[in-house]
């Protein structure tokens, strides 16, 4: 069953969402040539300190492994779940993939952002153009009347249609007190396929597109998921809040101080 969210628990999403998206702004900021993905972790892990929460990375058990980052940091082939490294420093031309996940008041905020590290090839650049495009496409079909597989449709409609493909293996997911709760979110299905869509509903949508084909394979650590083939991999993300007409998206920083 998927969780509908009341007013209480939809006011703390926007806070832990708030967060998450704050110290993802930030940690961007912090992209160069040169620095280690070691070091972007750590940034990471005080940026959340900072504001009181804890990362629901950090420690997160899958089987009888526990994450031990605190944020996710998949570089070029990497699609998803990459470890921050000593060894993995940036360099131009490289893009990198912050997910940041955050656990703040009992409630959870996810997001994503792939983002380039210098100056990228052209059709890579195009990769992250179009995964970000089909992340806002797939947040218009999160209203009320559609299902999930309304989502899933568009995404891979518009992906397949620039000549990159979706991954089958990882999902999007509804998100609330737990990082991953009911639905399942395909980027890659039938129109009004799924379940109904209905207002108060939390939903982490994240188009996870490849420059080649779709396979993928986790490496050896466990965890890390890379491309098959090699080529470069964008994910974006947000946490979205159905509601009677338009979708929210919930994650979204707060304001620079002066």
């Amino acid at each position: 069953m998927i969780p509908i969210k009341d007013t209480e628990a939809i006011k703390r999403m926007r806070e832990s969402c708030s967060i998450a998206a704050t110290v993802l702004a930030r940690l961007k900021e912090q992209v160069r040539p040169g620095i280690t993905t070691y070091d972007l972790d750590q940034i990471g892990r005080d940026l959340i300190a900072s504001f009181g929460a804890r990362s629901a990375c950090h420690g997160y058990q899958l089987h009888s492994r526990r994450y031990p980052a605190y944020t996710c940091l998949s570089v070029n082939e990497e699609v998803v779940h990459g470890i921050g490294s000593l060894k993995r420093i940036l360099r131009d031309g490289d893009i990198i993939s912050l997910d940041v996940v955050v656990e703040y008041n009992g409630y959870i905020g996810d997001n994503a952002q792939t983002v380039a590290v210098g100056t990228i090839a052209p059709r890579t650049a195009e990769l992250l153009k179009i995964t970000e495009e089909a992340l806002s496409i797939g947040i218009k079909q999160a209203v009320p009347g559609n299902r999930i597989g309304d989502i899933s449709h568009a995404v891979q409609s518009f992906v397949e249609s620039h000549g990159f493909s979706v991954v089958r293996e990882m999902v999007g997911h509804g998100v609330g007190r737990e990082m991953h709760e009911e639905p399942q979110i395909p980027n890659f299905g039938r129109r009004n396929s799924g379940e109904k869509i209905k207002p108060g509903m939390t939903l982490a949508i994240e188009p996870m597109v490849n420059l080649g084909r779709y396979e993928v394979r986790t490496l050896s650590d466990g965890w890390t998921v890379v491309t098959s083939d090699g080529s470069p991999s964008a994910h974006f993300e947000h946490t979205v809040l159905t509601t009677e007409s338009a979708p929210e998206i919930l994650t979204i920083a707060r304001p620079a101080s002066k």
